[in-house]
């Protein structure tokens, strides 16, 4: 069986091999070398423009870009500030010790300017939007800064990564509709027990060397019952998905397509192995492809 110990997600290879050392180093800690997590929170704002009724294509069209946008920055930034809480400890795990300010190839003062001129550009984005969605933005921001404690204090981080990462979906739909409403808060609900399933999936490589330095986390806590854990979270996601599509009106096309990321859950729930850190990684990324027709499906509801 695969050793958590042998097993690191951190790119070496590729385009970021071509960079100079110091660029690289940038790169790396914007987590640039492993664009599935900027997927991961795209995604669930692309769902919330595409999800109320009223605006015109053209209008979630450029919606949608500056959420793209949106989500290489202020993934980045969270990458920056999760490790600049969490140095110490990713120099004691396997899979993190390479990371850039675990390693020393950069130091805190260079992350810290990294980290503002991020947040620069992130607020540059917002204000294209309404002022509702400044309000969320702020709010935003104290989430982001939580989630590195959480782990600390709560067997829940991933929980709290939910919440997290999953904002863009209520983003998305204030900033196409203009408001929050039951459809947007179902929606939120949705994506939060989606990403506390794949997220304990991912947090599965990590065990052994969190048991060790002490951090908590829902993968340690069931992993006794990985599979009925992570069923249980995606089944409460499609439940929670469907009353998002419900209360939003949307056609058929969505139930029809709403089987096939149901499929994709249910097949990661069965085979999810902790035991098997490599495993663990490739169905953490089948996430990306969820995620896509989750937003196909919501799209294709609303034609």
């Amino acid at each position: 069986m695969p050793s958590a110990a042998l097993h690191t997600d951190i790119a070496s290879s590729g385009w970021i091999a071509r960079l100079p050392p110091k660029a690289r180093a940038y790169a790396q800690l914007m987590r640039l070398d492993r664009p599935v997590g900027i997927w991961l929170l795209f995604l669930p704002g692309l769902c919330g423009i595409l999800l109320p009724a009223g605006p015109s294509w053209r209008q979630r069209a450029v919606l949608a870009a500056l959420f793209a946008i949106g989500s290489v920055v202020m993934r980045g930034a969270g990458c920056v500030v999760n490790d600049m809480w969490d140095r110490d400890i990713d120099a004691q795990v396997a899979r993190t010790a390479g990371r850039p300010l675990a390693s020393g190839r950069l130091q805190m003062r260079e992350a810290a300017i990294l980290l503002a001129v991020l947040l620069a550009l992130g607020l540059a984005i917002l204000l294209m939007l309404n002022p509702l969605c400044w309000a969320l933005g702020v709010f935003s921001l104290f989430l982001v800064g939580l989630y590195p404690l959480a782990k600390r204090v709560t067997w829940w981080p991933q929980l709290v990564m939910g919440f997290t990462f999953g904002f863009g979906a209520p983003m998305g739909y204030a900033a196409s509709a203009g408001r929050i409403d039951a459809a947007a808060l179902a929606l939120y609900a949705a994506t939060i027990a989606w990403q506390l399933g794949y997220d304990t999936i991912y947090g599965f490589q990590d065990m052994e060397d969190d048991a060790l330095i002490g951090v908590k986390s829902t993968s340690r806590l069931f992993a006794h019952a990985p599979r009925r854990f992570v069923g249980a979270c995606y089944a409460a996601a499609i439940a929670a998905f469907a009353l998002a599509g419900w209360c939003a009106g949307l056609g058929i096309w969505f139930w029809l397509v709403l089987l096939l990321p149901t499929a994709g859950l249910a097949l990661q729930a069965a085979r999810v192995d902790p035991r098997n850190a490599p495993l663990c990684l490739r169905l953490f990324r089948r996430n990306r492809e969820v995620g896509l027709l989750l937003a196909v499906a919501i799209g294709l509801g609303r034609v």
